[in-house]
């Protein structure tokens, strides 16, 4: 097989030379391998001319210097011929990383088998060298050998890591050309392949193609569909693989804790925690973050919180997830209170702790706390703030009002801007109505990702805002000649085990006549306690009459008229909202909250609202916020203008305070007001607490 020295026979009955044994003598004395000259009966030394004699020996070789050793005795009696012994030659260099020896080696073979080509396409694969792996095996189909069962998996593995879709695509064509569609180990592959780049509609076709399915195949697929977008599907399937006797292993369970996370469904989330005990599965690390990451996004921060205490070990990851819990929750104090008793563990903080505690400050208007973190990161804890720390930290200060120092850190960062910095920069100018800052931060966001139509969504949202119905419709004209379409609004809800979603002004439900009468009904009791509709968050530009009709329907409206319809009373209603709630309906909400005496929690996608007796747990944070502009305004009332404040323009800065969660603040501006306190000021401050 390989051209090399011929074995000389020996006739005589002594043999005069004998090679020492590698790696057993060389482990001795590395430094000096000599010949042994003796005679010796050539009997005892048989075993040098039996080529199973080399197997174990390669495999004892421990590094690159013993392996070249064992490769010297097989070169110089002859069992490079061999073809079992060469390609586990092959492999062992493949093992320790030497794939210039291991090519060299494999192109002096006068002959190549199934084996040696998957040796090396393999060992190219595993070292991350997937130009090479390519190259070798695309070699290996023009040679004429028939691709094996165990090469085929190597190569679709390199296409998924490299996300070419294209490359695996080409790859199930030889599967196809090969009859092997049917082997389990192959299509399980391209399945994994297909799911990590996102084909979900090709991975779910061979899935169901495929004859027989093990765990791995069913875990992948759960996982695919989880990561994907498809949550409720990966439920499916966890609930027909039990049913066709595939026992879930833990790996398919810490997916399906997942896609009760994507979906915010308690009631499943609650069913696969009783799964999870019943068979007995450990809480360690990684599941038992996961399962408070499940309880946090399905809308209970108390049983996450129940769970992390509950768990005997956790790590950086676990207590960064329970801080992140708080902090989309609105309990930034809690999430920054969580932070020293870390600290107190022993356990240092990473880039993702400080991100979950930059955010948990940016959503609950703790501005100095998140200064102060953000300033800590490389003193004190040696964590060198990236690009979503310094996202974060826009965020922050933009909500707070403080774009003028937001744009200062934009500016003065040292590290590349992306587009979810640009779109904090854009979401604070939205808040605090700055539509030339808006405009810069859009056309960078669009530069950054042209085919993204949130960002024209949203620079046109403000241009609507603004008034500026001329300038919004170029936006749509352009989001019209480029053909991008803007993401439907969704509203889901979980009732009797089932998820019933809703978009605006749905008509398809079967409980559309009474969804609809128990809304009309609902705001007529809510304009009765004060509620307003805010046509301002109808960004189009015409008659007050239409834009009542559009707010009406609302899918977060028409969910939460669903759930007061079809859930027991006292029990809490919790919906999910792929976008943002817009200000109107997070108004509905507060009042639905005090006139039912029904606990709504909302999940949207920046954070939680928690709805009780007519507050929420943002304190209007997210939708007003302008506590410096106010502060300003009734700072200049008498300096400026020449106004006294009466008793309410303190009223209002009271409740702006108390909106923004300054609540020591406002109780001082009370105290030391002039003007006499009546029932509104009071009302102001219960309202807030």
């Amino acid at each position: 097989m390989f051209k090399s020295k011929t074995q000389k026979i020996l006739s005589s009955k002594y043999a005069t030379v004998c090679y020492s044994s590698a790696p057993s003598i060389a482990e001795a004395n590395t430094h000096h391998h000599q010949v042994v000259l003796e005679q010796t009966p050539i009997s005892q030394f048989s075993h040098y001319f039996d080529p199973r004699f080399y197997l174990p020996q390669l495999i004892k070789c421990k590094n690159l210097y013993q392996v070249k050793q064992v490769h010297a005795q097989i070169t110089t009696n002859g069992f490079l011929e061999n073809q079992i012994v060469a390609n586990k030659l092959l492999y062992i260099y493949c093992m320790h990383k030497s794939l210039d020896d291991s090519y060299a080696l494999f192109c002096g073979f006068s002959e190549k088998n199934a084996v040696s080509w998957s040796v090396m396409v393999g060992g190219y694969a595993k070292a991350g060298d997937f130009m090479n792996c390519f190259r070798t095996f695309k070699e290996y189909l023009r040679s004429g050998v028939r691709p094996d069962t165990y090469t085929l998996p190597f190569v679709i593995r390199v296409c998924r890591d490299t996300m070419d879709l294209q490359m695996g695509r080409l790859i199930h064509s030889v599967v196809y050309k090969c009859g092997l569609l049917l082997d389990d180990f192959v299509v399980a592959a391209l399945v994994d392949m297909y799911s990590k780049c996102k084909v979900i509609g090709d991975a779910k076709q061979l899935f169901d193609g495929m004859p027989k399915r093990d765990v791995v195949t069913w875990t992948v697929m759960i996982g695919a569909c989880t990561e994907c977008g498809d949550p409720t599907e990966a439920l499916v399937l966890f609930d027909q693989m039990r049913e066709e006797g595939v026992v879930p292993d833990k790996v398919a369970v810490v997916n399906v804790v997942n896609a009760c996370a994507k979906i915010g469904a308690m009631h499943k989330a609650k069913l696969v925690h009783e799964y999870i005990v019943k068979n007995k599965f450990s809480f360690d690390v990684i599941l038992g973050t996961v399962m408070v990451d499940m309880y946090a996004k399905c809308g209970s921060v108390d049983v996450a919180r129940e769970v992390f205490d509950g768990l005997r070990e956790k790590n950086v990851i676990t207590w960064s997830a329970m801080i992140a819990a708080y902090g989309y929750h609105g309990q930034g104090n809690k999430a920054v209170d969580m932070f020293p008793m870390m600290l107190r563990t022993g356990i240092l903080p990473n880039k993702i702790t400080f991100v979950s505690l930059l955010y948990a400050c940016s959503h609950s208007g703790l501005v100095e706390e998140g200064k102060q973190l953000f300033n800590s990161m490389q003193k004190e804890y040696g964590v060198k703030p990236d690009i979503k720390h310094f996202t974060c930290m826009v965020d922050l200060l933009g909500r707070a009002g403080k774009i003028d120092d937001s744009l200062k850190l934009i500016e003065d960062m040292a590290v590349e801007k992306d587009e979810g910095l640009w779109g904090a920069l854009l979401g604070a100018c939205r808040i605090h109505g700055r539509v030339e800052l808006a405009e810069m931060a859009a056309k960078s966001l669009i530069e950054l990702q042209p085919e993204n139509a949130g960002h024209y969504v949203l620079l046109s949202n403000i241009y609507a805002k603004a008034g500026k119905w001329k300038d919004m419709a170029k936006i749509r004209e352009l989001m019209s000649h480029q053909k991008l379409k803007k993401v439907p609004g969704w509203t889901w809800i979980e009732v009797d085990n089932k998820i019933h979603r809703f978009s605006v002004g749905d008509h398809t439900h079967p409980l559309l006549k009474e969804i609809y009468e128990k809304l009309k009904y609902l705001l007529k009791e809510l304009e009765i306690s004060g509620y307003v509709p805010d046509t301002n968050f109808v960004l189009h530009d015409v008659d007050e009459e239409l834009k009542l009709g559009n707010l009406f329907s609302h899918s977060e409206k028409l969910a939460i008229a669903f759930g007061l319809i079809s859930t027991p009373e006292q029990s809490i209603i919790r919906i999910m909202k792929n976008l943002r709630v817009c200000g109107d309906c997070h108004t509905f909400c507060k009042f639905v909250s005090q006139v039912t005496s029904r606990v709504i929690i909302v999940r949207d996608a920046n954070r939680f609202h928690h709805f009780k007796e007519g507050a929420c747990s943002c304190k209007d944070y997210c939708h007003n916020g302008l506590v410096e502009e106010g502060k300003q305004l009734f700072n200049s009332m008498q300096k400026e203008y020449g106004v006294k404040p009466d008793i309410k323009h303190f009223s209002c800065m009271v409740d702006l305070l108390d909106r923004a969660g300054k609540i020591d603040e406002s109780l001082k501006l009370k105290e030391e007001m002039a003007v006499e306190k009546d029932q509104g000021l009071w009302g102001g401050i219960t309202w807030s607490m």
